[in-house]
């Protein structure tokens, strides 16, 4: 399976440098959030036939599936939530804003045009508004 993660910050088009991996790698799950000072982002993962990472060579032949979660960091305290994966397509919608739509939509395209011509209909309409 063939997957690519995208983390924006909440209300901007372009993604990070870094994936919800990275950033959240060695951060402490928050019991609550007195105290914090949390950033939102939103999680985007998306999943498709093929292998790897999106990198090199590897290269998916159609897109499946798309998740999306809400995440929340504190970056001094590296302590923040996780929120559970979403992946309905109304809750999807919904939770990506129009320029974050947009710019998937051109990246998914642009980087493996093939795999975005063989993927169903449901999983371009995503993009839309």
């Amino acid at each position: 399976m063939w997957n690519h993660n995208f983390l924006f910050r909440y209300q901007e088009a372009e993604p990070l440098k870094q994936s919800e991996n990275e950033l959240f790698h060695d951060t402490e799950p928050a019991l609550d959030s007195a105290g914090l000072n949390l950033e939102k982002f939103i999680s985007v993962w998306i999943q498709g036939e093929g292998q790897g990472q999106g990198q090199g060579d590897d290269a998916p032949t159609v897109y499946t599936n798309i998740y999306v979660r809400t995440a929340t960091l504190d970056f001094n305290k590296r302590a923040g939530f996780l929120q559970p994966l979403q992946g309905r397509s109304h809750q999807i919608k919904q939770m990506l804003t129009p320029g974050q739509k947009a710019y998937l939509k051109g990246w998914l395209s642009r980087t493996f045009p093939r795999a975005w011509e063989a993927s169903e209909d449901h999983f371009r309409d995503l993009f839309s508004d």
